[in-house]
């Protein structure tokens, strides 16, 4: 634990760096007419806006926000309807400069979701990037969903009838290019900055930078903090190896979910024994704090396997979700650089703990960062205790939001009178002073016998199952058991069913009863080998064909699973399932 007090933390590197204007500020003083956001059309190189174009364009922007009667102040929410992409930043820069406040808005919230966004933050003001999306926000509007809504700036082209229909219903519809230039107002530190709404809940944050929190929120005031410069992919995650062979990025801030497929991608082309031997002999190297890319391994092993992220990585950051220590511990060996993993939430700028650079062990989320606290603190139904140096992980320090928008009752619940923050995770110290998240506070259930049950956990240790991408384990008070729905990977469990003498099309063996029992043996394997209570094991298993996604309704935009809708969407399977269990 870094300080003593909250007012001994660190709330800033640089001191012309206080507020994520001035972080950029400090990037154009550095980088001056240098590269800053790029992007790029299919099978065309990266286009890059410089330092100046981007603060030239934000400024405009702004001050065309102004003159459609906006106000210079943190009181004024606008809404950014987009995917990421350089128009996406030079909106919210053009947000900080005159000290108002962006709240993002995703497609992939839903069409609920944002309507319920737009009420409750009072949003005037929607910048969108696609005319189809302003076609969504009018119709809104239409049917008297959001009245509030009056204006809607679009980033690309449109055509003018979008104009009439906007007038029809009393919304301004214009164009990015539509602004009068004024003087920029840039906030405090202790302005409001931006609302952030995260699985149905509603988060506002201070105008602060805290630059090593700043992993999944902010991981461009790094970047700008120092004069570099961001690539944006086309949109499409199935063009994302694409991209990345053109960008070449240097680092690459990624999901865990990422890193598995391409640990997996890695291990099927070879022979899975001689490559794991090549990354062991590697990951000696590393152990010493060798990171190298130039050694025999490299050259005969997993050259390919860089040049398809683009050969130039020095440092790749996780965080979000678990991370497999074998996935880890491989990546580290076969792309020859730095493996960070970062800890925390939205609530907390989304990080609080990061792992240490020379610290190569895996099965922890590393220490403190230098702008929080953390403590754990008893969770007796759980038998956890902060005496023994485990408990609900709190957090505080200036990189803790100051509330849910509107719902005070919901702060309470997280935010205490002294200002901790209660994440709803179990961690544990280990002796290395590093934090440990071993279990979940949040979505836990009772069994009917009463044992304690946490789900997330037990999918954590599943996941590491060979032919296994996705899963969900549910039980409920009513039952006594668990059941889960496994969907398996269709890259590695055509060819992990083969070893066991099973052949078909993807589909076929999802439906096989052997391809079944094997997986459920793998899972009882896995379970026991990670120490689980025979009563938090399985007892029965649905193979489904089809991935959860965003798409579905059945992850967020995170990428984590949305439980209430899971239960529902599988609740005949989940009654099958429970009525031929055989004990």
């Amino acid at each position: 634990m870094l300080g003593d007090s909250p007012n001994k933390l660190l709330t800033h590197y640089h001191e012309d760096a206080k507020t994520m204007y001035e972080v950029f500020q400090r990037g154009l003083h550095i980088a001056g007419d240098g590269p800053c956001l790029g992007s790029r059309l299919p099978n065309q190189p990266y286009k890059w806006l410089s330092y100046k174009e981007v603060t030239t364009r934000a400024e405009h922007l702004g001050s065309g926000l102004l003159s459609q009667g906006c106000t210079p102040s943190p009181d004024q929410f606008i809404g950014v309807f987009a995917q990421n992409r350089p128009e996406w930043i030079i909106s919210e820069l053009a947000c900080y400069t005159y000290s108002m406040v962006v709240v993002p808005l995703y497609d992939t919230l839903g069409p609920d979701a944002i309507r319920y966004i737009i009420n409750t933050a009072d949003i005037i003001t929607v910048i969108c990037d696609k005319p189809e999306k302003a076609q969504v926000l009018l119709g809104n509007v239409e049917r008297q969903e959001t009245p509030g809504l009056k204006r809607i700036i679009l980033m690309d082209p449109f055509d003018p009838a979008l104009v009439e229909q906007g007038e029809g219903c009393g919304v301004i519809v214009q164009s990015m290019q539509d602004v009068e230039v004024r003087r920029e107002s840039p906030p405090t530190p202790e302005d409001l900055s931006i609302v952030c709404f995260t699985s149905g809940t509603t988060v506002l944050f201070e105008s602060m930078v805290t630059v090593l929190s700043s992993v999944s929120l902010f991981p461009q005031s790094v970047v700008y903090c120092h004069g570099g410069r961001i690539g944006f992919f086309q949109g499409d995650i199935r063009l994302l190896s694409d991209d990345m062979k053109a960008l070449r990025p240097t680092i690459f801030p990624v999901v865990p979910r990422l890193l598995n497929r391409m640990y997996d991608k890695a291990n099927t082309p070879l022979k899975r024994w001689l490559l794991n031997f090549a990354a062991k002999r590697k990951g000696s190297e590393v152990s010493r704090g060798v990171i190298r890319m130039d050694s025999l391994w490299d050259k005969i092993f997993f050259s390919k396997i860089q040049a398809s992220l683009g050969g130039r990585l020095r440092m790749i950051v996780t965080g979000a979700a678990p991370a497999s220590p074998t996935v880890l511990g491989f990546l580290r060996a076969a792309l020859g650089c730095q493996v960070y993993e970062a800890y925390g939430q939205t609530e907390c700028t989304a990080g609080c703990t990061f792992t240490t650079p020379g610290d190569w062990t895996s099965g922890h989320v590393g220490a403190p960062l230098p702008c929080n606290l953390i403590k754990l603190v008893d969770v007796a139904e759980k038998n956890y205790f902060a005496a023994k140096g485990e408990g609900e992980v709190c957090v505080k320090g200036p990189n803790v939001f100051i509330g849910y928008l509107k719902d005070p009752g919901r702060t309470a619940e997280t935010l205490d009178i002294d200002g901790w923050l209660h994440t709803g995770d179990i961690g544990k110290w280990l002796p290395n002073g590093t934090l440990k998240i071993i279990d979940r506070k949040k979505h836990i259930f009772k069994l009917a016998q009463g044992e304690y049950i946490s789900p997330e956990k037990i999918e954590n240790i599943y996941i590491r199952c060979e032919p296994v991408t996705q899963l969900y384990v549910h039980g409920d008070s009513l039952q006594s058991c668990l059941v889960a729905i496994v969907v398996p990977d269709p890259e590695t469990m055509p060819a992990w069913a083969l070893k066991k003498g099973m052949e078909g099309s993807y589909r076929d063996l999802c439906k096989n009863t052997v391809l079944k029992k094997a997986i459920m043996d793998d899972l009882q394997r896995l379970g026991k080998a990670s120490g689980l209570h025979s009563f938090e094991q399985v007892k029965n298993i649905y193979v489904h064909n089809e991935q959860f996604s965003i798409k579905n309704g059945l992850l967020t935009p995170t990428l984590k699973a949305k439980r209430p809708e899971l239960r529902e969407f599988f609740k005949e399977k989940i009654e099958d399932l429970y009525e031929n269990i055989s004990m």
